[in-house]
């Protein structure tokens, strides 16, 4: 009783607006509350580095990181175990589409229940594969930023992996069309996104043919992908964009289809993409008043370069970063942001390097709620502090709990940004709760597929915490920790405080 009654009063402090101050406030020299931010949460290692070379030097090398990301052994081993790490994509999909045919066509009753109950746990293994691969690098990779703006990305570009075949093809989509280009130039990213067959089988344009127009993903580029909502384009301009989407699609198939003559040099297969002439629309089209001739695959990425460079694009694009990175969107911060995004050709890190230099990024330091993912993986990170987990089950179930499944969400918008998603009563009692069985215990974190539990208890009060967190720590946090009966008590509390419940 004790111990609910110290976290609703936690909570009445984080309800009543009693954000972090003193390590987390913007005057302070302490790096920890910068790193907090930039990275999927502190640890005594990423403060130490940031400390050793430098707030500038770190933020740099975290907008411009190394290619080769070294993991920790067992986490690497983790990894390259994973069957989307060894198998191709393509090979992947066929594979599976054979193996839910094969049970679909089986005669006996029960051995058809079986064969798909097997299929459907392939598949759902996949996905889940998919996000065990993304919270390991979420939780040791050097290149924090990279990897905060991977989850940024998906979410912008969101596809939901239990629709048809994309459980098999999410892992592929978010290590290779988004991971590569998550700090480089939009107008890459935005391709490789578009043009990945996960995004392609999601918003059904592998339906979108000459005579047989689906308008869905013309729709859902102009507006979520690039210019946003009420932003200058029409229902004409979608209708246009729709009949330059025809005939890109996927294909199961390892031989193109029967071609006339005129049509084969239009032919474009990459991996399981396929452009499909003879599903084309060739006519003229005019797509925010450019004029567009029919060549093929070529029109959509040329329409999508041009949309990646409309003024609209940078300001739709510098809004939702700084909603994600500071939680406002001030006006004169988003006009700054798109000045810089049009004039780099859409450099996503010159893009941010112009939000972490702004007065709002450092007055809103500490001050950000934690979404679901954040919350959970940062309470990892700052518990077991670099000591590789044996099992990310834990934490998917955490954040499920939470609402805020990986690759789960439904509508392509995305999940939301916006603080005030994440911070109702409803949401910080779900959170509390976690507090608790995070704080108790390892929860299986370390207990390997099939392997034995190995013991281990989280370190809350380590060295992180004596240097650069117990003395900035509010009257009404510092109470409550005095308060707590055992070592499990005392990490429910600093788990639900404000000041772990912001970043």
């Amino acid at each position: 009783m004790v111990a609910r009654q110290t976290q609703l009063v936690l909570a009445a402090a984080l309800i009543a607006g009693s954000a972090p101050g003193g390590a987390f406030a913007a005057s302070t020299p302490d790096v920890a509350p910068l790193v907090d931010r930039v990275t999927w949460g502190d640890t005594s290692q990423s403060v130490a580095e940031a400390e050793r070379v430098g707030p500038e030097r770190w933020l740099k090398q975290q907008l411009h990181p190394s290619a080769q990301a070294a993991l920790p052994a067992p986490v690497q081993a983790q990894i390259d175990a994973l069957r989307i790490s060894t198998t191709p994509v393509a090979k992947l999909v066929v594979d599976m589409d054979a193996q839910g045919k094969a049970a679909g066509k089986l005669q006996d009753p029960a051995e058809r229940q079986a064969a798909q109950s097997a299929y459907q746990k392939a598949m759902y293994d996949l996905r889940q594969q998919a996000a065990s691969r993304s919270l390991l690098r979420d939780l040791y990779s050097p290149n924090q930023l990279q990897e905060q703006m991977t989850w940024f990305w998906f979410n912008h570009f969101n596809v939901q992996a239990d629709k048809r075949d994309i459980r098999a093809m999410v892992g592929d989509y978010e290590d290779q069309a988004i991971r590569p280009h998550a700090l480089g130039k939009f107008k890459d990213l935005l391709k490789a996104a578009d043009l990945h067959p996960a995004m392609l089988r999601y918003l059904d344009n592998d339906q979108n043919a000459v005579g047989h127009i689906n308008e869905n993903y013309a729709r859902e580029i102009l507006e979520l992908h690039t210019m946003g909502v009420g932003s200058g384009y029409s229902q004409q301009d979608v209708e246009q964009m729709a009949r330059v989407l025809t005939g890109v699609g996927v294909s199961l198939n390892p031989d193109p289809p029967k071609l006339k003559p005129q049509q084969q040099e239009f032919y474009v297969r990459r991996g399981l993409m396929e452009f499909n002439p003879a599903r084309h629309d060739f006519g003229e089209k005019v797509v925010l008043g450019r004029k567009i001739s029919g060549t093929g695959l070529s029109e959509f990425e040329s329409t999508l370069d041009a949309l990646a460079r409309q003024p609209a694009t940078a300001k739709h694009i510098s809004t939702k970063l700084a909603l994600y990175f500071i939680g406002d969107a001030p006006p004169a911060l988003v006009d700054k942001m798109s000045a810089t995004f049009l004039r780099s050709d859409g450099d996503i890190a010159e893009t941010l390097n112009t939000l972490f230099h702004s007065d709002a990024f450092k007055a809103s330091l500490g001050k950000k709620v934690k979404d679901p993912v954040h919350y959970v993986v940062s309470a990892v990170r700052l518990a077991y502090d670099g000591h590789p987990i044996a099992n990310t089950g834990p934490m998917r179930g955490w954040i499920d709990r939470l609402g805020q499944s990986l690759y789960g969400r439904e509508t392509p918008d995305g999940y939301p940004l916006e603080d005030t998603a994440w911070s109702g009563p409803g949401q910080l009692t779900a959170m509390f709760e976690l507090a608790r069985q995070i704080g108790s215990g390892s929860s299986g974190l370390f207990k390997p597929d099939g392997g034995e539990d190995q013991p281990a208890f989280p370190q809350l009060q380590n060295a992180l915490y004596y240097a650069r967190t117990k003395d900035h720590l509010s009257p009404q946090t510092q109470t409550a920790l005095a308060q707590a009966k055992s070592p499990a008590e005392w990490n429910t509390f600093f788990l639900s405080s404000p000041e772990f419940l912001h970043r």
